[in-house]
């Protein structure tokens, strides 16, 4: 079998898929991308860029759109390549919204397409009218609306579709929705394990001798992830306990919604308005999966917010490793977390309950354990990539047959 996966960045949602054919020697594996940094084995890459920017004059609404076209027309040019070298996939898999996929059909026009829809954008009941202190326009309305061009096109083009979760299936529109199958990537729950009485040591930072942490994992430090929320939670913690540590994974970074206006960071904002003490708030940037893994084993307490939006795999790969993850009462999470059973819940906007729950983790770790057990089984039975991985498979087996 022939398999073309597309995807900006590589190997993304891709990886053990990716990998897990390329083993089979009957299998060609190919992956279109931009990224020229990573290379896995038995994984055909080819490169595309394209040709230029959206140009500054197109209309706000729309560059979104031209930005995706614009992929769409390096991939067709890629796939031309391919068609004069003699491959023809038997089977596309391509994430949608940035535009890659958008006129693979044309370049291939009898291969099946799988699409992965991550996020389909609504101005109201989800992430961007989430925060009443950020109210939307009308020009916010607008621009939001045109950002689902790319995506539409791809509902109608594919041939299936696939979304990690119900809650994120369910923001496409309804008469798609018998394309759409829903199938998480998938934690790897062998790595993502339980190591009971682990203490943190990094190569920076060495809290072997500290038995309360609390971590916060994040690709950025923004509002869509609850950060400043989180930041002013760690002012009542630490003024009522002193032997507590705090540990925030990620970069000091936007990754979704907007950055300040006056260029400064989240972190910057936060921590010049909420005093702390910093010999025991500790910023460890993004981290190599294995120091990520000793973070979470070593987690007292993992503190998971989000807005109404995409959900993290941050979130059950901590759970898969028996953390006790205190999420924000918001609908990624609820799908997954059921409070006093396999987590807790709390008010994403208060900062004085996010804390007190962090209290009540910290005051009763019997009490927590038995939390901790159903996480770890939540993640097993639910999102185990062993398990998972076989139906991805047969995903693609089935629309190539």
């Amino acid at each position: 079998m022939r398999i073309l996966f597309l995807h900006n960045n590589f190997p993304a949602q891709y990886r053990h898929v990716a990998l897990t054919l390329a083993q089979d020697p009957k299998n060609v594996v190919v992956f279109g991308t931009k990224n020229r940094e990573v290379n896995l084995a038995g994984i055909n890459k080819v490169l595309f860029a394209p040709n230029r920017d959206p140009h500054p004059s197109t209309h706000h609404y729309v560059r979104p759109l031209e930005g995706a076209v614009l992929h769409g027309q390096a991939v067709y040019k890629m796939a031309e390549q391919m068609k004069a070298q003699g491959f023809v996939p038997d089977v596309i898999c391509g994430h949608s919204g940035w535009g890659p996929t958008l006129f693979v059909k044309d370049a291939f026009p009898n291969t099946p397409l799988i699409c992965y829809f991550e996020w389909f954008y609504h101005a109201v009941g989800t992430d961007a009218d989430f925060d009443p202190a950020e109210p939307l326009t009308v020009d916010d309305v607008a621009r939001i609306r045109v950002k689902n061009a790319p995506i539409l096109i791809d509902l109608y083009t594919c041939d299936r579709g696939l979304s990690p979760t119900n809650w994120q299936k369910s923001q496409f529109p309804k008469e798609f929705h018998d394309k759409i199958s829903v199938l998480h990537d998938g934690v790897d729950t062998e790595f993502f394990k339980p190591n009971p009485g682990a203490k943190l040591v990094l190569p920076n930072l060495d809290l072997s001798g500290v038995d309360e942490i609390v971590t916060y994992v994040a690709r950025g430090m923004e509002p869509y992830r609850g950060f400043p929320q989180f930041i002013e939670s760690l002012a009542y913690v630490q003024e009522r306990r002193p032997n507590c540590h705090a540990v925030i994974v990620g970069s000091d970074r936007v990754c979704y919604g907007k950055s300040l206006p006056d260029g400064k960071t989240f972190k910057e904002l936060m921590l010049n308005k909420v005093p702390l003490d910093l010999s025991r708030v500790h910023f460890t940037g993004s981290l190599p999966y294995v120091q990520y893994l000793k973070v979470i084993q070593a987690s007292s307490v993992h503190v998971y917010l989000t807005r109404p939006f995409v959900l993290s795999w941050s979130m059950i790969e901590a759970m898969s490793t028996g953390c006790l993850v205190l999420g924000s009462d918001t609908a990624p999470v609820t799908e997954i977390i059921r409070d006093g059973e396999n987590g807790l819940l709390v008010d994403f906007f208060s900062p004085q309950k996010i804390a007190d729950r962090i209290d009540e983790v910290l005051d009763h770790p019997t009490k927590m354990a038995e939390l901790r057990a159903n996480a770890r089984k939540t993640a097993l039975e639910r999102y185990d990539l062993a398990s998972l991985l076989p139906q991805h498979i047969q995903l693609i087996k089935d629309v190539v047959t």
